[in-house]
């Protein structure tokens, strides 16, 4: 675990910069930066012992922010579906934050699996050093290419300024404060069907608990040219699966439903030996996970 650290963390009232944010302020001075258009969600943030600025990285002002942190923790995103401020946010800004930080002893910037190229096999399990391109992804549309320039920029950053980068590209990340399966779980819940864009539609799915307690590790392994690691999970689970064990945990049916999409991905299985080398294993069983989350969003209907 870090401690006595200066950490900067963007987004930190996102799904997943909120448990960094707690975790890392038990032990840090952890500070936090995001619009914060929601008063509600910022309180909840500063309740953890973060301090926070409103900085918006479309056109970020740091004149308030210091620029000696010794962390940095890049994980907000723009999830819109203009290309035009998806770059502007995620490429630039990224560009415009390293710079500011760049004395930090190191910066992990979050990307995510979908910056790899689509392949036939839905079960192809990617590596960091496979093609990268457009996941031609149903929602949001931009999301990959945004990442990919976003990557770039992260990379001439830790080359430009000497600053050890490491860039982690998420699995699908779930937990207590929600993720993809969430969306899944509501709907079967509520009776409504799941559309998935193929059948099967694996995933790696990784817990909070275990992204929370690889941040230490990734931020060692960051380096100059940057490291590349996908952040995802151990064990390939798919769409299919983990809805008809929801179904099996509320006591009633998974409504499946396959909506191809041309062209798009048909999985999104990051391959995690050189995660493992760095963090050692996950510790979430996946259905243990999966099931504290339903009994965590639906406690009385869980059997």
């Amino acid at each position: 675990m870090l401690s006595g650290e200066k950490i900067l963390i963007t987004g930190p009232s996102g799904r997943i910069a909120h448990g960094l944010a707690r975790t890392l302020a038990a032990r840090n001075e952890v500070w936090g930066i995001g619009r914060f258009g929601d008063p509600v969600a910022r309180a909840e943030v500063e309740s953890l012992g973060v301090t926070t600025r409103s900085v918006d990285l479309g056109d970020p002002d740091f004149g308030g922010l210091p620029d000696d942190f010794t962390y940095l923790l890049h994980i907000a995103a723009d999830f819109g579906d203009d290309y035009e401020r998806g770059l502007r946010v995620n490429a630039e800004g990224a560009g415009l934050l390293l710079s500011h930080c760049r004395r930090a002893k190191a910066a992990l910037v979050m990307s995510t699996l979908t910056v790899y190229k689509p392949h036939p096999d839905p079960w192809h399990a990617f590596r960091e050093d496979e093609p990268i391109g457009d996941q031609l992804l149903p929602n949001p549309r931009p999301y990959s290419i945004v990442k990919i320039a976003e990557e770039a920029v992260a990379r001439y950053c830790a080359r430009e300024f000497g600053l050890p980068v490491t860039i982690a590209r998420m699995g699908s990340a779930y937990g207590d404060r929600g993720g993809l399966p969430l969306w899944h779980l509501r709907a079967i819940a509520e009776g409504k069907p799941v559309v998935v864009r193929n059948d099967p539609l694996p995933y790696s799915p990784i817990h909070y608990d275990d992204i929370n307690a690889h941040v230490a590790a990734l931020l060692d392994a960051a380096s100059v040219p940057a490291t590349i690691v996908n952040w995802s999970g151990d064990v390939p689970v798919t769409v299919q699966e983990w809805c008809r064990y929801f179904a099996e945990l509320l006591g009633t049916e998974a409504d499946l439903r396959v909506e191809p999409v041309a062209g798009a991905s048909v999985g999104s299985v990051g391959e995690h030996t050189k995660r493992a080398s760095i963090t050692g294993p996950c510790t979430v069983d996946w259905k243990a996970g999966f099931r504290a989350m339903a009994a965590h969003y639906f406690p009385e209907a869980i059997r």
